[in-house]
């Protein structure tokens, strides 16, 4: 298996996973957070051509998350695989697609890839996350969750690689003269998003005998810096084989082979 983000921010993020076999390989993208031509940009600097892809996989209905997944799915006859609740979230714009329901802890196949939904705390309508398994390795993607649950953690557990949200830092956050309060609280919240240190304590407790590689995602431009997220993460690593890796927004950190 290997994956490469496309951009990971909170102005959109997608993430491309596709499975080992070099005939036909399984590809699917996990979030479309991006306008149609500028997905098909980015899936093109990644190699793949958006009628290529043999899915899209929605987290939730945020915008930063599904803004460009109907218009893809339906320029190309993509499948798309959503919860109920991010279905009913979208409203009538979901009724005129082609979607595929998933429910929290049922796992469903794509192709040659397995995926396993976690629920998670966000403020959303049914959110879930993915393990990813094709038999031989498990990456697991977590971004946009306030906190790090217990059936979070004991869902992570057994991987080969790990997508991390690394959203803020408390300091930064709390010092940001340019976000209201309510917002702030919203942010830190248990349905927000996570600090680098409960990232950090989620990558702790999950496990890392066979961990390579953790990738910090969805950082904040405003409350976060990359090397913050990056100490944080490395300070956490008990598994001294892996590597931390961090997102961006241009998606510029390219495949990661597993």
């Amino acid at each position: 298996m290997r994956f490469a983000s496309l951009g990971s921010g909170s102005e959109g993020n997608a993430l491309l996973v596709q499975s080992r076999a070099s005939d036909a390989p399984t590809r699917v993208l996990i979030d479309c957070g991006f306008r149609r031509r500028e997905i098909e940009r980015r899936l093109a600097a990644a190699g793949c051509a958006a009628r290529d892809l043999d899915a899209i996989v929605v987290t939730h209905e945020h915008g930063d998350h599904i803004g460009g997944a109907l218009s893809v799915a339906a320029a190309h006859g993509i499948r798309l695989f959503m919860t109920h609740g991010t279905g009913r979230a979208l409203g009538a714009r979901a009724e005129r697609a082609a979607i595929e329901i998933v429910k929290a802890d049922e796992p469903f196949a794509i192709g040659a890839l397995r995926f396993e939904p976690i629920a998670v705390p966000h403020d959303s309508r049914e959110p879930v996350q993915f393990v990813i398994d094709d038999g031989n390795v498990r990456l697991g993607v977590v971004t946009d969750l306030g906190h790090g649950t217990a059936h979070v953690v004991r869902a992570l557990r057994g991987l080969d690689a790990l997508v991390l949200e690394c959203n803020y830092d408390e300091a930064m956050l709390a010092a940001n003269p340019r976000y209201p309060v309510a917002l702030k609280q919203r942010i830190a919240g248990p349905y927000g998003h996570l600090a680098n240190s409960q990232a950090a304590q989620i990558l702790a407790a999950i496990g890392q005998e066979r961990l390579r590689v953790v990738v910090g995602a969805h950082l904040s431009q405003h409350n976060n810096r990359p090397e913050l997220a990056h100490a944080a993460l490395t300070g956490a690593l008990a598994q001294p084989l892996a590597v931390v890796m961090l997102a961006d927004q241009a998606g510029t950190a390219g495949w990661v082979e597993l």
